[in-house]
């Protein structure tokens, strides 16, 4: 199939206009990788000096952890500071990393969104769907169980299909050596955490908003992106939804303008930061009203969920 239609920017900025919204900067993409490091610390810091605020922390922490994969995401687009290298070392080493096989697949998505070539297409095509599998997918979201789905069911599948003559070593090299980073971190974190009495700080204070609270924000985020949007949809201001989004849910669902998703697709190249000002741009020229875009997160929940509940089987006579 041809790949999405694309918007040209000359359709609805002058190059005056459009200069300021493409240019990257120097200083902004790194702030923003810093910014995030600094909450998740504060919100670490709160949570040992008052340890009742443990699950404000999880929810903060496990906040930034989405933004950092946003400015993983960034980075893809080279759009976190104008030198690439500079660009693809934060995106490979202060954020998610992974951004060499992130950045194919990602590009891969915008050139054919909604298309049957997407690869996220399957995050999207199954809504709507009813309020009762909403609530047990989120469910699994907060009790850790898509997390170990994702990240460690392949390893225990690995490990419980081993044959009996088959060496255990090279099953748990192979699985360090992909997870160095999350190893790497947890041994780094406990070794210097454990002489003062915190070494519960790196599982309590990082591993619990990775398996609970970023999985959940991460699905919702997904679900506003492209939920209920028309496979095969030919209109490129209408392939991924924008979300208004209020000052608590970007501190807490949506941060570094993760809501502004129709935005990036209509101009992927232009910074994160730059997207509040390109909305009030369209805005201003008429172009918002045929956009796609929600008021609230609670609005896109309920289209996504509205699919009604299968009626109940009769009762046996």
């Amino acid at each position: 199939m041809p790949a999405a239609a694309r918007v040209d920017p000359k359709q609805f900025f002058s190059a005056e206009e459009w200069a300021p919204l493409a240019r990257r900067s120097a200083w902004k993409g790194p702030a923003l990788v810093a910014h995030a490091w600094a909450v998740i610390a504060a919100a670490a810091a709160m949570a040992v000096v008052w340890p009742i605020t443990i699950p404000l922390a999880i929810v903060i922490i496990g906040a930034r952890q989405l933004g950092l994969a946003i400015l993983t995401h960034d980075a893809a687009h080279g759009a976190l500071h104008p030198n690439l290298k500079v660009n693809d070392w934060l995106g490979n080493h202060l954020t998610t990393g992974d951004l060499m096989a992130y950045r194919p697949y990602h590009l891969g998505h915008h050139k054919y969104a909604q298309q049957p070539e997407d690869p996220d297409l399957g995050l999207s095509a199954p809504f709507p769907i009813t309020r009762t599998s909403l609530r047990r997918k989120i469910i699994r979201d907060l009790t850790g169980r898509t997390y170990y789905k994702l990240k460690w069911s392949g390893l225990v599948a690995r490990l419980r299909n081993r044959k009996p003559d088959e060496p255990l070593w090279p099953i748990l090299k192979d699985a360090v050596v992909r997870r160095r980073r999350f190893f790497g971190g947890m041994v780094v974190t406990v070794a210097l955490t454990a002489p003062f009495g915190l070494w519960w700080a790196w599982p309590v204070l990082w591993l619990v908003p990775q398996a609970t609270w970023l999985p959940m924000i991460t699905r919702l985020r997904n679900i506003a992106e492209h939920a209920c949007v028309a496979q095969g949809e030919p209109d490129p201001l209408r392939h991924a939804r924008s979300t208004h989004a209020s000052l608590l849910e970007r501190a807490f669902l949506a941060p570094y303008y993760v809501n502004y998703h129709c935005e990036h697709h209509m101009f992927m190249h232009v910074p994160c930061y730059n997207l509040p000002r390109t909305q009030r741009l369209l805005r201003e020229k008429g172009v918002l009203d045929r956009m796609l875009t929600a008021n609230s997160y609670v609005e896109v929940l309920r289209l996504a969920s509205s699919k009604p509940e299968p009626a109940p089987l009769p009762a046996a006579a």
